[in-house]
């Protein structure tokens, strides 16, 4: 009797892991079209950051109201629902006529992040190998990375060479994602996360005795997420404004070094303990943030790549060593809802912030926008300091429930 064609264990791995780049990608894709989009339709720095922060704040919404869901149907469904959203978001951004219509894209994209990021995650955790385990939060940092990079250098270089500039990278994400699709599509469709759950999965929850780990890995994530803001709503117009370069490919490089870096210290930093990545990563973020503040007050390239470079650094040290805390302790049943909690902290914190200093920006100029995010972030990276080195290392043999 034949059945339906599935795919094996590492290329359902691979597929996983571009789902989980994809949530980077649609995240960076408009970085270089903002300020075509302000130069086209006269939008002010507020309104651009609103195209910035509808998309984590769609993505907020979707993880409250469904962030637990592929612990219940299962995480090939819930990433094919997530892919095809996003699809459908950068389709409107390629045939924008208004601004409205890059709205409605943003929201799409948000939609589907919602939707894909956590399955995606959990997803791969459960087709590494046992003997992998460790390697699987390195993975995930690593094809953010990726897709971060695609979007930057790829859009860079398609929004200043090619044709129609704010249209055609996003056919090209198109394109991407409809090949994650069909790749999704043959994914096993009984995975972990399809095992059930209440009806209650379908929010995000954090069981009892994972709360202390999760406070680590939230408070890392956080501080991570923001930079976000920094890198992907007003760092190319810090690139263009402040920093005096006029080519979009020239300041995607200046960008790219932030996940190339990132890259890099996701493969250097295996061998860290998840205390040592969170403190060391806390430490390179605040380095991080004074460089920024530097760079933009000195007009000064040089300091803003190191600022770039530092921040990349941070992010992949905070990200990897927060998802081995939680990673350790997620019982497998819930670990959806759990990941979800984890982005929703992020994505709510990078739409918040976002807003704010789009505002900042508008009435008070660029340059003080950049001071007090970078302020926000050093903040966050003293509370992940303090949560580091004042909670004991979590053992998952210690932590985790015994299965049934």
């Amino acid at each position: 009797m034949g059945g339906r064609f599935v795919l094996g264990r590492r290329a359902s791995l691979l597929v996983s892991a571009g789902v989980v780049g994809h949530t980077l990608w649609t995240s960076a894709a408009p970085a270089l079209t903002y300020g075509l989009y302000a130069e086209e339709w006269h939008l002010t720095h507020t309104m651009t950051a609103g195209i910035f922060a509808i998309y984590p704040m769609t993505v907020v919404v979707m993880l409250v109201g469904f962030g637990g869901i592929s612990d219940q149907i299962g995480r090939r469904v819930t990433m094919l629902a997530g892919l095809f959203a996003s699809l459908v978001g950068a389709l409107l951004f390629a045939v924008a006529p208004s601004v409205w219509w890059v709205f409605a894209g943003r929201a799409l994209m948000g939609i589907g992040v919602g939707l894909a990021a956590s399955p995606s995650t959990a997803a791969i955790l459960e087709f590494t190998s046992p003997e992998h385990a460790k390697s699987a939060a390195s993975l995930t940092m690593g094809a953010q990375a990726i897709g971060f990079v695609a979007a930057l250098l790829l859009g860079g270089a398609l929004t200043e060479y090619g044709p129609w500039p704010t249209r055609l990278c996003f056919w090209v994400l198109a394109l991407f994602l409809i090949v994650l699709l069909i790749g999704t599509w043959f994914l096993p469709r009984h995975t972990p996360g399809d095992a059930g759950g209440d009806r209650r999965s379908r929010m995000p929850s954090v069981p009892k005795h994972v709360r202390r780990a999760f406070a680590v890995s939230s408070t890392a994530m956080v501080a991570a997420y923001t930079f976000g803001v920094l890198i992907l709503s007003l760092g190319g117009q810090v690139a263009h404004d402040l920093i005096g370069s006029p080519n979009a490919f020239l300041n995607s490089a200046v960008l790219s070094l932030f996940p190339i870096v990132m890259g890099a210290i996701g493969i250097i930093a295996r061998p860290f303990s998840p205390r040592a990545a969170l403190i060391v990563g806390a430490l390179v973020s605040c380095s991080g943030m004074v460089l920024l503040v530097l760079a933009v007050s000195l007009r000064d390239l040089v300091i803003y790549l190191l600022a770039t470079a530092a921040a990349g650094g941070a992010y992949s040290l905070l990200f990897v060593g927060g998802l081995q805390v939680i990673s350790a302790v997620a019982p497998e049943r819930n670990r959806g809802g759990i990941l979800s909690a984890l982005y929703l902290l992020g994505y709510l914190s990078m739409g918040a912030l976002a807003l704010v200093l789009g505002a900042i920006a508008t009435a008070r100029g660029l340059s003080l926008a950049v001071d007090i995010g970078a302020a926000a972030i050093i903040l966050m990276n003293v509370a992940t300091l303090v949560l580091a080195t004042a909670t004991p290392t979590i053992s998952p043999s210690a932590t985790r429930p015994a299965s049934t």
